[in-house]
Order: C-alpha cells, then structure tokens, then sequence
C-alpha cells in the first residue's frame, strides 16, 4: 500500500461504519470525545483514511476486548503519543551522536562530549 494511499481520507461514515460493523454515531461520539479526528470536506462531511480506520479499529480493541473506558482510551492514547514523540527525540539525539563520532578526530575513539566546561567561583570577602 503506498504511503499517500493510507493517509488520504476517502471513505464517509457510512462506508467505516459498515468495514467496522459497528454505528455511525459510535464514530460521532468518538470524534466529540477527541479519540478520532477525521478530515472534512468544504460540506462538513467526515472523511476516514485508511489510517484512521485503522486507528479505530485499536480504540474499538481497546473499548470491546479489553473493556477501556472512554476516559482510559483517552488516556492510553495520550500515552502512546508521548511515546512516539519520546521515540522521535531518542532518534534525533541518537544521529547528533552519530555524527559527532564522525567528526572525531582521533581515530577508532568515540566522543559523546566534544566540550567540557568547567567555572571556578572565586568569592572575596570584604573585611573591615
């Protein structure tokens, strides 16, 4: 599946509510509680990606065979969030490390530190 293909909202409500078997207003109310956000057109009408079917699909797993409230959805969403965000900075932090072992200038050495500051406090006491 190409990458555009899986993001490009292309199915109304009706068309997920019945691929998911389940009700178009269990799709409104988890867009009311922020669990689901479909694309709109200029008409206000839903459009669903194929992304955000499957997302769905993980909020009904979580609600159905787990029995996740909508507030632990929300949660657990919230969470998956911040972890793909903390995953994203690891990545980064993990190439700016890459390329200043690169830039070492002594061979078969690794440096995470490329400078080291130290400041020495000189405190005078005024005596009279």
């Amino acid at each position: 599946m190409e990458k555009n293909s899986y993001i490009e909202p292309v199915y109304l409500i009706s068309a997920v509510a019945e691929i998911l078997n389940i009700h178009p207003q269990t799709l409104r109310q988890y867009e009311r509680e922020g669990l689901i956000k479909p694309s709109r057109t200029n008409g206000k009408i839903r459009l669903y990606s194929q992304k955000d079917i499957n997302h769905i699909k993980y909020v009904l797993t979580l609600t159905r065979e787990l029995g996740v409230n909508i507030a632990g959805v929300d949660i657990i969403l919230q969470l998956n969030k911040k972890i793909e965000d903390l995953e994203n900075e690891v990545e980064i932090y993990k190439n700016k490390i890459q390329n200043i072992n690169s830039l070492s200038v002594v061979p078969d050495k690794k440096a995470l530190v490329v400078q080291k500051s130290s400041f020495e406090m000189v405190i005078i006491k005024n005596s009279k």
